[in-house]
């Protein structure tokens, strides 16, 4: 597994936490969520899978703000050789 010097920010694991205990939340930020709370405190890259989904979701102006900002989180963390 490639090793990965950025982290999730505690700022934006909380928002993470939070959209995954909201019933209300879309299932895309769930999964967004669950990456980016997956590589708080750890070396671990975003997948491909993700990479492309979060690409997706800042392309598009269909997604709120805290979509985007996990998203860019996610993005952040990828894999650079990629």
């Amino acid at each position: 597994m490639a090793s990965n010097t950025k982290q999730t920010s505690n700022k934006v694991s909380a928002l993470a936490s939070d959209i995954l205990r909201d019933s209300h939340s879309s299932a895309v930020a769930k999964k967004l969520a669950g990456s980016a709370l997956s590589q708080s405190g750890t070396g671990k890259e975003s997948g491909k899978a993700m990479e492309q989904l979060a690409s997706k979701v800042l392309s598009s102006e269909r997604y709120s703000e805290n979509t985007h900002t996990l998203a860019a989180s996610v993005l952040a963390q990828a894999n650079q050789k990629r």
